[in-house]
């Protein structure tokens, strides 16, 4: 994995973590994705019509399709893990959607890609998610009764992070549309598939736009450049190193959350670090 591209994942990581950080203070649902992703249009707009214009990329049918494809996705995701917290802790559901997506993801670049990661790098990426489970997850929750809705959830929602990253991998790279304007096309999809929903609930669209609209232009800025920079780091990268990095904004969240955090847990976040640190060496250096 290339500096340049290592860079393009940790600044992802940033911007990840402190949208995500602004969501869950506003605690808001569909009509605030909705909000978010329809303001994301006009401001993407003129930098994707742009990037469009220079680059000369061409879009068609199949290119709608692959950017259709990721928003339904996205929102499957979405279901999935509304509907796995509702089930169950976050506890349980939270790491493991965050850690079986990117071994997933790996899994399937080595298959459909051909893909073949460095041992070193394959121990990155086994650290990488060994840290998201040390850091967030508490095996012993997954013995509790009634947990399986939860985990069944959570196991959707990994695949669903993995089937993602995989189709846009072929975006990027198989098709080459420009990662600026894939996303802002993805987002225009989304915005689409929600509008019947924010349309039946519009009095709760103007009540969250009304009791959070700073969070829903942070959310609406910046989880279009997280994934931007994901993607342009998969244009010129193999999925294997640039899935299990991405996991390192678990840890930048963590970090900027830290008032939150009990300390009783001190020792084992400590070492979920280490092994997320050491990791994102790995996939460095392999």
């Amino acid at each position: 994995m290339t500096a340049f591209a290592l860079a393009l994942v940790l600044a992802s990581a940033v911007a990840h973590a402190t949208w995500n950080l602004f969501a869950k203070r506003a605690s808001g649902g569909a009509p605030f994705l909705w909000l978010a992703f329809a303001l994301s249009i006009p401001l993407y707009g003129p930098i994707a019509i742009a990037v469009l214009i220079v680059s000369g990329a061409r879009l068609g049918p199949v290119e709608a399709l692959w950017m259709f494809v990721n928003a339904a996705l996205n929102v499957a995701y979405g279901i999935f893990l509304l509907r796995g917290y509702r089930a169950g802790d976050l506890s349980v559901v939270y790491p493991l959607a965050r850690g079986t997506g990117p071994v997933l993801a790996l899994g399937g670049a080595i298959v459909l890609f051909g893909e073949r990661p460095t041992p070193l790098a394959l121990a990155g990426a086994i650290a990488i998610v060994l840290g998201v489970l040390a850091l967030t997850g508490d095996p012993r929750k997954l013995r509790q009764r009634g947990v399986g809705v939860a985990v069944g959830y959570a196991l959707l929602t990994g695949v669903t992070i993995a089937a993602y990253t995989l189709w846009d991998k072929r975006g990027v790279s198989g098709l080459l549309i420009p990662p600026v304007v894939y996303e802002w096309g993805a987002n225009v999809f989304r915005a689409l598939i929600l509008t019947p929903l924010a349309v039946s609930r519009w009095n709760d669209v103007r009540t969250e736009w009304a009791a959070n609209r700073t969070a829903v232009l942070a959310v609406a800025s910046l989880s279009p450049l997280a994934y931007i920079l994901v993607l342009s780091a998969l244009a010129i990268s193999p999925v294997s190193y640039v899935a299990p990095a991405r996991e390192i904004g678990i840890l930048i969240g963590v970090l900027i959350g830290a008032r939150t955090l009990a300390e009783a847990d001190i020792g084992r976040r400590s070492i979920a670090a280490a092994l997320m640190v050491g990791g994102v060496i790995a996939l460095a250096l392999g």
